[in-house]
């Protein structure tokens, strides 16, 4: 089940980051140094009393409307009415009611959407008279924080979990095996999912972003029960006109995370753009097991290298995910299908595979025989053991004198090796060094 979205807006200098950052517990502005995963995470899923719940700061919203400034403000309001399960109307306790506060009251009022007026910077448990004028916004629902001393934002959690059934905010043991469908507009997740079930769950149509949240759908194949969780498309940043748009990312990635595979759509007809390696990216500095799907694959002409050619042109547009496997099928011919699923099997079972200590360290001796680590400013490094600690994702670590003697390109060679001696295709591998305490 999708997480509830609960969002923060208010004007400027109201403290947005600052709940979002203290209900989270940590700053997630994050980057990566891998081409095409780069990005800024504008939303963090939050856990209070074991309840769950997806939160997005409106504010780190990049608004590209320069022209009058309450038709900015009134922009953010609309895409927190049309995406979000909960607002938090953050307003400013020290400066008072403004005239920009009573505009985005009146539009939240019009909506029908759950709304809770959260009057921030009150440092006092006095609460003083001047915060009561807020009432006048029309919204019932009122509390007092401080966002910077934490003050309040307990009472403030238990309000938002209370907004939600139970069931939607509980993390529940499902025997399914979860699989986000994504990809740019238009490629066919949606009549995907649909052929699978036979049924219109999503609209399917020319206009690209039809979908704009996520749709779980049920389905059994051969004996095995699957959740797969059809995606709004995530369109070029230039081509986002509305600014709902970027609620439909959140919720990409938000399906991404509480997937098991990700199953990358990409039009035969367009090949891969630089807006799929961002997608992509997002679910492999996840560590999702992936596969590509090119779908369309009939409305290629085709020759005797034509497939070749193609997954070529992927695995050198996309370099970060070459252990994905790729799936060429036709969605609205149901080719392939069978085989796709087959693939599904095969990378789930991969997922989950472990390599005892024993076979692992016989061939960590091995490898360093082949290739012993070089030497740096008169310094060897010595490698102990590896063990693999994790499976969904396979996580190993590797014990050794100095970690900082470690060069990247001896990971990717141990890599490189743990790939061709065992099954790991559409498994990304993560790899840690870790310093040994002890000698032997």
């Amino acid at each position: 089940m999708a997480r509830p979205i609960v969002s923060i807006i208010g004007r400027p200098n109201v403290g947005k980051s600052t709940l979002f950052n203290k209900l989270v517990g940590k700053r997630l502005s994050i980057t990566e140094d891998t081409p095409g995963v780069t990005r800024d995470r504008l939303y963090s899923e939050v856990e209070w009393q074991n309840n769950h719940f997806v939160l997005v700061d409106t504010g780190g919203l990049e608004l590209e409307y320069t022209g009058d400034f309450n038709r900015e403000i009134e922009i953010q309001a609309d895409i927190a009415i049309e995406s979000s399960d909960l607002i938090l109307f953050l307003v400013d306790g020290r400066e008072g009611l403004t005239s920009l506060d009573e505009l985005i009251a009146e539009k939240l009022r019009r909506s029908g959407r759950k709304v809770v007026v959260v009057v921030n910077k009150i440092e006092s448990k006095d609460t003083p008279l001047e915060i009561y004028e807020f009432y006048n916004l029309g919204i019932e629902d009122l509390h007092v924080i401080s966002a910077e001393q934490g003050y309040g934002l307990g009472d403030l959690l238990d309000v938002i979990v209370k907004m939600f059934p139970d069931d939607s905010l509980k993390e529940v043991e499902d025997d399914r095996l979860h699989i986000a469908v994504i990809g740019k507009p238009n490629v066919g997740k949606s009549s995907f999912v649909n052929m699978l079930v036979g049924e219109e769950r999503a609209i399917v149509s020319d206009i690209a972003g039809t979908t704009r949240d996520s749709i779980d759908t049920e389905f059994e194949h051969n004996g095995k029960k699957y959740t797969f969780i059809d995606t709004a498309g995530l369109r070029r940043q230039r081509s986002i006109d509305s600014r709902v748009e970027k609620y439909s990312t959140i919720r990409t990635y938000n399906a991404i995370d509480r997937s098991d595979i990700v199953l990358f759509f990409i039009d035969a007809n367009e090949g891969v753009t630089e807006q799929d390696t961002k997608i992509i990216g997002y679910a492999h500095n996840e560590n999702k097991a992936s596969i590509i799907v090119v779908n369309k694959w009939d409305l290629i002409e085709k020759d005797t290298n034509t497939m070749k050619d193609f997954e070529a042109e992927i695995r050198n547009k996309i370099t970060f995910t070459l252990y994905a496997p790729i799936a060429f099928i036709s969605v609205i011919n149901k080719q392939r299908i069978d085989k796709l699923f087959d693939l599904i099997e095969e990378v789930d079972k991969n997922y989950s595979f472990r390599i005892p200590t024993g076979t692992l360290n016989t061939l960590l001796r091995d490898l360093i025989l082949l290739n012993p680590p070089k030497s740096k400013k008169g310094k060897t490094l010595k490698i102990y053991y590896m063990t693999q600690v994790t499976t969904r994702p396979p996580k190993f670590l590797i014990y050794v004198n100095d970690e900082e003697l470690m060069h990247f390109s001896y990971l990717r060679y141990i890599e490189n090796k743990l790939r061709e001696n065992f099954n790991f295709r559409g498994v990304p591998i993560t790899l840690e060094v870790r310093n040994r305490r002890f000698e032997v």
